[in-house]
């Protein structure tokens, strides 16, 4: 089965990288996102044929589109609350909420293979760039 994945990453790299990039403004990250399309086929336990692939590869794309601009909101909204909070403020529920957001994000974590959780621990926590 991983034959023919690596086959289509081969031969449709580009034009999915042209078509993740487009969608992304160009972004940096388009990248990284095509990798994670085929990481998640590779680890995927469904049946997936050389019919089903390029429909497939394409959802997958669409999704993590989804979940980067998703991911991107939801950064820009904390972003602004914390611009427009007091530094000093130290209540319980400014504690809470960066504790929840931690653990949501390491729940997101745990879900993905170890290789990448660790890559995506040091863009996150080390301010590292993901290349």
């Amino acid at each position: 089965m991983s034959d023919f994945i690596a086959s289509y990453y081969t031969s449709h790299r580009d034009e999915l990288l042209a078509f993740v990039s487009s969608r992304l403004g160009g972004s940096s990250e388009a990248e990284d996102l095509v990798q994670n399309v085929f990481l998640r086929l590779l680890t995927s336990d469904k049946m997936i044929t050389e019919v089903t692939l390029p429909a497939l590869v394409y959802t997958i794309a669409q999704r993590l589109i989804i979940d980067y601009y998703r991911r991107r909101t939801t950064f820009e909204q904390y972003e602004h609350y914390l611009k427009n909070t007091d530094e000093t403020d130290d209540s319980v529920e400014s504690i809470l909420s960066i504790r929840e957001i931690t653990e949501q994000l390491e729940r997101g974590l745990a879900r993905v293979p170890e290789n990448c959780r660790e890559v995506y621990r040091l863009h996150i926590y080390g301010g590292m760039n993901v290349a």
